[in-house]
């Protein structure tokens, strides 16, 4: 198997990037292969790769970088030679069995789906991130790929990241909610209720009904189906809460008679509980409904973020999660024709 990654992007490229790919190496099969994708001179200066990994390491040269605060569709415009704009084209000619980015999420959703297009029946891809929470792993679609929705887009988005989840995960039928103001049927928008009523009337799908936020840490769902807009809100403010709370509980450990022999007594059990709801653990979130295995990761990643997201990606390519969703999109009761609102 052959994966891509773009070595230009995130907030820690292209050494951390490149540390992460080269450390997967360990993970996968012997016939496996890396292509690092960013300006030749630079990856070469970065890239100190152990002899015996040298002949499945390739470098394909993008002398362009798409920044992360750039316009995604006009970036890829102006910059057709980019990291990320050559990553699309290697997953669209089949170069590349699966590609991962940590750069510009715009850029990325943009040149995954314009150069690779979407799947059979698939309106609208979705980014689906797995939360890890304390009932076990959540699956959030859409988190950033989509901020106007319609109807059919929440519907494909709980078949498809159900699809995910079960052999992703592991989960057996997976439950789904659909995320509201209240989890009563008359709450939420029209969109809402409308994409309720099509989850709904799928008999191969384990709903649940409308869900809150507060819901996805009490393990009541399994998969929670959402806007783009409403997802990123969620993944941030998570991301914020749980630095902000380790935060606190280290400053209050410090005010205790003990102080420091009290923190350090703490910090194994601390270490333990950051790791198991660390997101960096599960690596990057597919871009699912794109006619490829395309993964985005997080702006901040790390080098275990990398390694992971390496790993992920060639279990989702050999699970052949995109025929399951094309199986399951095509034998729908539910069409792909967008539901209007009003």
């Amino acid at each position: 198997m052959r994966i891509a990654l773009d070595a230009m992007g995130g907030d820690k490229a292209p050494d951390v990037i490149i540390a992460g790919a080269l450390e997967s190496l360990e993970f996968l099969d012997q016939d496996d292969e890396l292509i690092l994708v960013g300006p030749q001179d630079v990856v070469n200066q970065h890239m100190s790769c152990p002899r015996r990994y040298k002949s499945r390491v390739h470098i394909v040269d993008a002398p362009e970088v798409i920044a992360m605060d750039e316009p995604p569709v006009d970036s890829l415009r102006k910059k057709p030679k980019s990291s990320i704009a050559i990553l699309a084209k290697l997953g669209k000619t089949h170069e590349a069995d699966a590609v991962i980015s940590a750069g510009n999420t715009g850029a990325c959703v943009a040149a995954f789906q314009m150069r690779m297009r979407n799947l059979p029946n698939v309106n609208r891809p979705g980014i689906a991130v797995t939360f890890p929470t304390f009932g076990g792993p959540v699956t959030i679609c859409d988190v950033g790929a989509n901020i106007s929705c319609k109807p059919i887009n929440l519907y494909q988005y709980s078949v498809m990241a159900s699809i995910q989840a079960e052999h992703l995960l592991g989960i057996k039928s997976p439950r789904i909610g659909i995320m509201s103001i209240g989890q009563e049927e008359a709450k939420g928008n029209e969109i809402v209720k409308k994409a309720r009523d099509l989850i709904k009337s799928d008999p191969n799908l384990n709903f649940i009904g409308n869900i809150e936020g507060r819901d996805i840490f009490k393990g009541i769902c399994d998969v929670v189906a959402c806007e783009g807009f409403v997802g990123n809100v969620m993944l941030k403010l998570t991301e914020g809460a749980v630095d902000g709370l380790f935060k606190a509980i280290k400053h209050e450990l410090m005010q205790e008679k003990l102080g420091l022999g009290l923190a350090l007594k703490f910090k194994p059990i601390m270490k333990r509980i950051y790791q198991k709801y660390d997101y960096n653990e599960y690596g990057g979130a597919p871009l699912l409904g794109v006619n490829g295995t395309a993964f985005i990761c997080h702006g901040s990643s790390v080098e275990r973020t990398i390694k992971n997201a390496v790993i992920i990606a060639k279990k989702h390519h050999t699970l052949k999660i995109n025929d399951k969703i094309m199986d399951s999109l095509s034998h729908s009761s539910v069409g792909t024709t967008d539901v209007q609102t009003n």
